[in-house]
């Protein structure tokens, strides 16, 4: 295991160094929503758990993580972002444990823009008319358990972006590890490699326009399609690190770190800490920053602050069942 450990520690070094974040392609990548986080247990770290994170939530951040869970799980979530938008996003996912230590999940996330209004050069005010992007993304995932201190997963998703006469359709894979170690546990760091895949572009009707023939001793006109550019996913590099302090059987405190490394964007780091109390009731907190200045002051969206809370309800005498 430390040379498997050695290994990984080595691959991931490597790929940083080689997809370390440019500043200078900020703007470059297309699907942005991939980077998104719809689950709210995560979201209250920053979406820094990356050697914690679990079930069907892992296919988000860490794949590797969907085999740390004991039976099943479903998850249901509606994410409203940028208060003062229509902009939000539903998820479903569902996970199941095997007994060979193999773990399968499915995940579909959507994006929802509400109702746009329709413009046109003739008028700019609009028609009256409406519409709404059709964007999702279907998840397929796979991670198998060494020993319970090894994770490896792998995650294989489509991509879909459409209107009524204009879309674009690529795929994408996610890999992840995540290690174990300590009495109870106590160490755990994850690697997970995101959005590496095919690039894509936008096609159809509404690429197209009509224009004169260049013959002008014949009169008709010409329908000519406008080819798009291509772009690429916006791949990430995350590598986290945790430990937990256990005060008694009942309380837990954990302390996460995490570097991000972005291909298309500035790199991120932070740190957060978790508390939980009998598996009941969990409180957290987190602090994201970019690392490096940004000239015209503006800060992303997703750093600073962040705080969440989960209740976790058993509904059975052996409370393996919980409602959360």
């Amino acid at each position: 295991m430390k040379r498997i450990l050695s290994s990984i520690l080595i691959i991931a070094a490597a790929v940083t160094v080689s997809m370390a974040g440019n500043p200078d392609r900020q703007g470059e990548a297309g699907a942005a929503e991939l980077l998104l986080n719809p689950w709210a247990k995560s979201a209250g770290l920053h979406t820094m758990t990356t050697s914690t994170i679990t079930g069907v939530e892992a296919m988000r951040l860490n794949v590797a993580g969907i085999g740390r869970i004991t039976g099943q799980e479903v998850m249901v979530a509606n994410t409203r972002l940028y208060e003062g938008s229509t902009l939000q996003l539903n998820a479903l996912g569902y996970a199941q444990k095997f007994k060979n230590n193999g773990a399968f999940a499915v995940s579909l996330v959507s994006v929802d823009f509400g109702d746009i209004p329709v413009t046109t050069v003739n008028q700019p005010e609009g028609t009256g008319a409406t519409f709404s992007p059709s964007f999702f993304h279907l998840g397929l995932g796979y991670s198998y358990t060494y020993a319970n201190k090894i994770s490896v997963g792998l995650l294989f998703r489509t991509i879909s972006e459409s209107t009524a006469d204009v879309s674009a359709f690529g795929f994408a894979l996610d890999a992840g590890v995540q290690y174990v170690s300590g009495e109870q546990d106590n160490f755990r760091l994850g690697i997970s490699l995101r959005n590496v895949g095919s690039p894509m572009s936008f096609g159809g009707q509404g690429l197209t326009f009509q224009t004169d023939n260049p013959d002008g001793r014949t009169q008709y006109l010409l329908s000519v399609d406008q080819r798009s550019e291509d772009f690429e996913l916006p791949s990430v590099l995350n590598i986290g690190l945790s430990y937990d302090f256990y005060f008694t059987d009942k309380m837990m405190l954990r302390a996460v770190s995490n570097f991000t490394s972005n291909a298309f964007s500035r790199d991120q780091i932070g740190a957060g800490l978790e508390f939980a109390f009998n598996e009941l009731f969990m409180l957290r907190g987190g602090y994201k920053t970019e690392m490096g200045s940004a000239e015209d002051g503006l800060e992303n969206v997703y750093t600073g602050l962040s705080a969440g809370a989960t209740i976790e309800l058993p509904f059975d005498k052996a409370g393996k069942n919980k409602l959360g």
